[in-house]
């Protein structure tokens, strides 16, 4: 089975599209995604980019509008615009990476993305972390806690220095050998990929 890293961050807005695509594209295509939360905003700040800047009305309601369209087309929906940018950036992507080294990772991932793009329900904050955490049948004061660790925070800077080797300048990116996809648009590019230099 053909791995493909998946370099990620809560708070990008066209992640929501792959990270709720992900499983499905895994079984229909025969491949497993490694699923790398990182620090996308880290990265962004290093090339002083401003992803939704508000002097550019016009590209940031297409945005939106296109993440609408683009969500509807793959069979589920988007309602927009979504609580941008987020608070607790760096919150949401630690407990990700404990929740992947304990089993529950791409459950809470896709279910934050999903409160958040079509209930307008901002990632890490309350009340929906502790929702979240209720529903995944998790200790939220645990979660919180853990996720807040040392050992957690070095995987977190670890993933986003591996990014920047990689090259990644946003999210979501797949990464096969040295090939870079970026966008859910080139999810299936990457899967392509894969699979024709195997």
């Amino acid at each position: 089975m053909n791995n493909i890293d998946f370099y990620f961050s809560i708070g990008s807005t066209y992640t929501y599209l792959s990270v709720t695509r992900a499983l499905e594209a895994e079984k229909q295509h025969q491949i497993k995604f490694n699923w790398t939360p990182f620090s996308v905003r880290a990265i962004m700040k290093e090339m002083n980019n401003v992803p939704f800047p508000k002097e550019k009305k016009n590209k940031v309601d297409y945005m939106w509008r296109d993440i609408e369209r683009r969500a509807k087309n793959y069979g589920f929906f988007a309602k927009t615009p979504v609580p941008y940018p987020l608070t607790e950036f760096d919150l949401a992507n630690k407990i990700a990476i404990l929740g992947l080294k304990n089993n529950w990772g791409v459950d809470y991932v896709q279910l934050t993305y999903k409160r958040w793009f079509q209930e307008g329900k901002e990632p890490a904050v309350e009340p929906n972390l502790s929702e979240i955490c209720r529903k995944l049948s998790l200790d939220k004061e645990k979660i919180v806690s853990e996720a807040s660790s040392e050992e957690i925070n070095n995987i977190y800077l670890s993933n986003t220095e591996k990014a920047r080797k990689n090259k990644i300048f946003g999210s979501p990116s797949f990464v096969v050998k040295n090939e870079i996809f970026w966008g859910d648009d080139r999810m299936e590019d990457a899967i392509k990929w894969s699979k024709a230099n195997e």
